[in-house]
This record gives structure tokens, C-alpha cells and sequence, in this order.
């Protein structure tokens, strides 16, 4: 494998995002979702939150994306963890999935685990 390949970002939730999370390692390859809280137009910096958690996603490479806070985003990138143990995404895609139910989402994911847990 070459370090220039692309990976698929694993599905995970904020709540998945704490420092002894398997998910929480420099350069892991993530899928995440939640709804913008803040944006910064100067830093291309984005935040998401999903109940009590929050992510910082770097948007600086995403073009033709449109923030609206309050919308729901979902974002693939690489997850860079600073000296501090704060963890940023540097997001390769983002999409606005408004009208997503986050509860049925949430609820595959849960059951795409289970399965991958019995069959991988």
C-alpha cells in the first residue's frame, strides 16, 4: 500500500471521538456528521456538535460548499490531533444532509457494527 492512497472514512459518531477511542488516532481516515454550530469564514474552520460533543473540521480544501449554521453536514477527511489532544478534521468532502434523521442514522450505524463485529 502507498502512503498517497485514499482511504474510505470509517462511519463514527462524536461520541466515538474521545482519546481512548480506538477512532482517535493521528491520520485516521473518518466519516462524521452533526449539525454546524459555528463557522469562520478567515480560519475555514468549522464546528460540529452532536448533543455534548463538538469537532473542530477544517474546511480549507472544500469548494462549492455552502455553511449555514443549524444545517446538518457530513464531512470525510483526516483526523490531525494537536499537541493539546484536541482533534481536527482536515475535510476532503463535505455535504449538507439536511432532513437526515439523525436517530435512524445513528441506529445503522449500531447495527453496521454489530454485523461487521460477527462477520470480520
Amino acid at each position: 500500500m502507498t502512503s498517497s492512497e485514499i482511504k474510505s472514512g470509517a462511519l463514527v459518531s462524536l461520541q466515538d471521538l474521545h482519546p481512548s477511542s480506538s477512532y482517535f488516532k493521528q491520520g485516521a481516515s473518518l466519516r462524521v456528521t452533526g449539525k454546524l454550530q459555528e463557522y469562520s469564514v478567515e480560519t475555514a474552520i468549522a464546528t460540529i456538535i452532536d448533543g455534548r460533543d463538538s469537532l473542530k473540521i477544517n474546511t480549507q480544501h472544500l469548494r462549492e460548499l455552502s455553511f449555514r449554521v443549524g444545517s446538518i453536514y457530513q464531512f470525510i477527511g483526516e483526523l490531525l490531533i494537536q499537541p493539546d489532544n484536541e482533534a481536527v478534521l482536515q475535510a476532503r468532502v463535505g455535504r449538507n444532509v439536511d432532513g437526515i434523521d439523525l436517530n435512524l442514522y445513528y441506529q445503522s450505524l449500531q447495527l453496521l457494527r454489530q454485523f461487521q463485529a460477527h462477520h470480520l
